[in-house]
């Protein structure tokens, strides 16, 4: 894992900033490069990029340093509106007394912060911001019922108190002694494009994003839609020879990987099939909590880190995924099931007004059963995104009095996560619901989920993730799309269509990847549930949920609903896995449990 850190203080570093880096080294023991001046110091892992001249100290990834220096040099803060591609940065001026800490458009590299008194500590893992000792290392309980909640964990908050973590195109200056974040950069919609052709848009922005990244040295992940093959396809005309491609298959699952078998032959790639099942989630899962830096609620993490190894066993350097792409063009599984209901609103407003709604409304009251049903989805196609969310949330169902311990709900606000959907919602630069719930994505699902579980398994595994859609070029043509191709079948269409166009003859039938069959693999494999029922065993000890709640979710509720329920008990089973590793590692000995009284950790 590459990786920087570092302080800014008027104030000596309690800490050199070579021991904070310790956790950046990753697995295959990166080298540190470390710089320091009269007002702080930074380290390097895994990569060049530090600049040291005139005051002026700065450590990235992505962009030149010496571009970064004269920017700063002319434009201060507001360089970062000049940046383009994937990057993250610390720039420390001596001579101002100024720091600037940025992420690129989505984030795709994390960076996290605290201050402590009048000292700014920043690291690109929390893991290596917690080593400092001014940092602290008590728990949020606010965020773990965002974890809980969301399935992810989207920032600014972090699971550790005080720390913090930059949002997608956004920054923060710290001039005065005063830390201000800024965002610099945001999607700007255009609601009533026409492109004739938007596929051929689409391709020359993704060969734009792939253009210079060597065919030998990276895998593509055939990832279950066109989106995927459709980026093998581009990586392989760049790089003029084929590119290897992975499909991951379930045991006992659907035959998915004859449609990847067959994408593959028709581009000519260096194609390899995994079939995985209940021993590879048990292995997995130790690997999943050592590489993520906050609990891995996604269980597809196994998929990815199942093709990362992959990858690195055919001599790649690099996963090249589709990450980004359903987020961006509105194919992400969850809201396209939620946008279904908002369908209703396109029948004539005369026939709903005046003829549907009294019949279902008045009926339904007298009549319980198919009516009452019907009344109820025609209620919820009428609300906005953010209520369906809300109703649809696995938080919802029980009762959060009956899933949490009371003194624990004490201790947050249950509604702080469902506020910040509703703010980014009707926040979103955008008037269609279709580009709102990009905006949606881009903030909550990308940086919170999808992000982390990719950079993690690739982590576990020794390759660099590489993800062409959230290139600068991809999201610009985002932007332009007509929103109607972001709903319904438009999606499907404009990725077969711009399939057709690169490799005619290559076809892709699958909406969606395949889900990993976890609920049935936790009902049928004794090894497996074992692991669910110690891990959620130990979380009840925590007193952060009920033990009555616990066992009735692994007794009832999963075999009921195995794929809902499946999700739920791993998403427990890593936060149990995360709060291990803290004390493992010796991160929990510090913690003052007084001030997260509902927690655990010993």
């Amino acid at each position: 894992m590459s990786g920087l850190c570092g302080w800014f203080s008027r104030e000596p570093g309690a800490l050199p900033v070579l021991d904070m880096a310790a956790p950046l080294r990753g697995m295959a023991g990166e080298a540190v490069r470390c710089a320091a001046h009269g007002l702080g110091a930074v380290a390097l892992a895994g990569a060049p990029g530090i600049y040291h001249e005139d005051g002026l100290l700065i450590a990235c990834w992505g962009e030149r340093p010496d571009t970064l220096a004269r920017l700063w040099r002319s434009h201060g803060a507001k360089a970062c509106a000049a940046l383009s591609g994937r990057f993250a940065f610390a720039l420390l001026d001596e001579r101002r007394a100024e720091a600037l800490l940025a992420v690129d458009r989505c984030a795709s590299r994390p960076l996290y912060y605290q201050m402590v008194g009048r000292t700014l500590l920043f690291a690109s893992s929390g893991e290596a911001l917690a080593r400092h000792p001014g940092a602290g290392r008590d728990i949020d309980p606010q965020a773990i019922f965002d974890y809980l909640y969301l399935q992810a964990l989207p920032g600014p908050r972090t699971l550790h108190s005080g720390q913090r973590r930059l949002a997608p195109g956004e920054c923060l200056h710290l001039r005065g002694g005063r830390a201000e974040r800024l965002r610099y950069w945001r999607m700007r919609f255009t609601e009533h494009a026409l492109d004739p052709r938007p596929q051929a848009a689409l391709l020359d922005a993704l060969a734009c994003a792939v253009e210079g990244e060597g065919a030998p040295q990276t895998a593509v992940l055939l990832g279950g839609s066109a989106a995927s093959v459709a980026l093998a396809g581009l990586l392989q005309r760049a790089g003029g020879e084929p590119v290897t491609t992975i499909a991951v298959g379930f045991e006992g699952g659907p035959d998915t990987l004859e449609a990847a078998g067959s994408a593959a032959r028709r581009l000519g790639s260096r194609h390899h099939d995994i079939v995985i099942g209940p021993r590879d989630v048990l292995d997995a899962v130790p690997l999943l909590a050592a590489a993520c830096d906050a609990p891995c609620g996604d269980p597809a993490a196994v998929t990815l880190l199942a093709a990362a190894r992959a990858a690195r066993g055919e001599g790649a350097l690099r996963l090249a995924g589709a990450q980004g792409a359903a987020q961006l063009f509105g194919c992400g599984r969850r809201l396209v099931q939620l946008a279904r209901p908002g369908r209703y609103e396109r029948l004539p407003g005369a026939l709903r007004q005046l003829a549907i709604e009294p019949l279902l409304f008045n009926l339904a009251a007298r009549v319980p059963g198919v009516l009452a049903r019907l009344r109820a989805r025609i209620e919820l196609s009428l609300a906005p995104l953010p209520a369906r969310l809300r109703r649809a949330n696995a938080l919802s169902g029980d009762g959060l009095a009956a899933m949490f311990e009371p003194a624990f709900l004490e201790l947050v606000d249950p509604e702080a996560p469902a506020a910040l959907q509703e703010a980014l919602w009707w926040g979103a630069p955008a008037r269609s619901a279709a580009n709102r719930q990009v905006e949606l994505e881009l903030q909550l699902d990308l940086p919170g989920r999808v992000l982390p579980a990719f950079a993690g398994a690739c982590r576990a595994a020794g390759v660099e993730p590489l993800h062409p859609y959230l290139d600068d070029a991809v999201l610009a043509m985002s932007a332009r799309l007509a929103p109607a191709a972001k709903t319904g079948p438009g999606p499907r269409r404009l990725f077969a269509a711009a399939l057709r166009e690169l490799a005619p003859g290559c076809a892709w039938h699958h909406a969606a990847a395949p889900l990993l069959p976890l609920g049935r693999w936790l009902q049928r494999d004794a090894r497996m549930r074992a692991l669910a029922c110690d891990s959620l065993n130990d979380l009840a000890r925590r007193r952060i949920l009920r033990r009555d709640f616990l066992d009735l979710l692994l007794s009832r509720r999963l075999p009921e609903d195995p794929e809902r329920h499946a999700r739920t008990v791993w998403q427990l089973m890593m936060l149990e896995q995360w709060f291990a590793r803290q004390r493992h590692d010796g991160c929990a000995h510090g913690t003052r449990l007084d001030a997260v009284a509902p927690l655990v950790l010993s």
